[in-house]
């Protein structure tokens, strides 16, 4: 069987130097680790993503395809290179095209989770600046990109707490990423991600990973940001098992089931949520989460079982040769 772990050209024209400088290093890790684990049991090529892609994947008789495509640019960037394998009818690791379309735009995931009754922080979309005489949230608001991962977009100062840092705020996001952007209601809760691995009722949690911010640096806003993921990284803590009740660990496990679902997303994901007073709101699912060895939640998550990081590549794949019945 020939595996191709396919990724994507840089984006370094097209959003702040650092972010797409973070993200190719991120790509570069991942595939060379993913690469190295499925060789030890499939043939295995390396491709990026261009205008020929599906031709060389047809050229190289590719049984399976390992997508670590975010795409370049456009609305529904995660979900433009499923498309075309679908359309070339070739068999994929991952989510759906519908599945990452409604998981990267954060402000169609949010309606879903509250059509779902999955609570989640309120939310308001932004196309102008315009749209801000109409808004009615209390500060501080988090502003985001409504269709980036791993941060990107959201800096220290997403989080702003009056009117004029929020037009600001806005203003540059606008300029910056694809709009709408989202304005987010601050929860001010404990931290947690939860890997799902699997398909349907057969879908199972990872470990739950709670993120520990309390020790960063005197000045910084504890919250999850770019700055903290790419700099702050050593003062931050992760703790398995995370320190919460049993009831707890269930209303975040079902919370994080349900939205995956609620989303139509196969074979992996990851949620992040933050609770408060018992409540898991569901801030966003990554439907095409990090891998990378080392660094990244899935690859902490799956080390502490006896999955391991080695098992979790090999178990996604396992996941969509079964869906496929390869």
């Amino acid at each position: 069987m020939k595996i191709a772990i396919v990724t994507d050209k840089s984006r370094e024209k097209l959003i702040p130097l650092v972010e797409a400088q973070a993200e190719d290093n991120q790509k570069m890790q991942t595939v060379m680790a993913i690469t190295e684990i499925l060789s030890q049991k499939y043939e295995c090529i390396e491709l990026t993503a261009d205008e020929n892609i599906i031709t060389s994947l047809k050229d190289e008789k590719v049984d399976l395809v390992f997508n670590l495509c975010n795409g370049i640019e456009g609305y529904s960037k995660l979900a433009q290179f499923p498309a075309m394998l679908e359309f070339a009818n070739i068999p994929y690791t991952g989510s759906s095209i519908l599945g990452h379309a409604l998981a990267i735009n954060k402000i169609f995931a949010s309606t879903v989770f509250k059509s779902k009754n999955i609570p989640t922080p309120g939310f308001v979309s932004i196309d102008s600046i315009k749209d801000l005489d109409d808004v009615d949230m209390e500060f501080p608001i988090l502003v985001k990109p409504s269709d980036e991962g791993s941060s990107r977009g959201i800096h220290q100062d997403s989080l702003v707490f009056n009117k004029e840092e929020l037009v600001n705020k806005v203003k540059d996001s606008l300029h910056t990423y694809t709009p709408p952007i989202m304005l987010n209601e601050y929860i001010d809760g404990r931290e947690f991600s939860i890997g799902i691995i699997g398909n349907g009722d057969q879908a199972t949690t990872l470990p739950i990973q709670e993120v520990d911010l309390s020790e960063l640096p005197e000045g910084l806003l504890k919250f999850n940001s770019f700055e903290v993921k790419s700099t702050y990284k050593p003062h931050v803590k992760y703790h398995f098992p995370a320190r919460i009740t049993d009831e707890e660990k269930e209303l975040i496990e079902s919370a994080a089931l349900k939205a995956f679902k609620s989303l139509l997303l196969r074979d992996y994901a990851r949620v992040d949520i933050i609770l408060k007073d018992k409540v898991p709101y569901v801030l966003e699912i990554n439907s095409l989460p990090g891998l990378m060895k080392t660094k990244s939640s899935l690859f902490r998550m799956a080390e502490v079982t006896d999955l391991g990081y080695e098992g979790l590549v090999f178990k996604i794949v396992d996941e969509a040769r079964k869906r496929y019945g390869i």
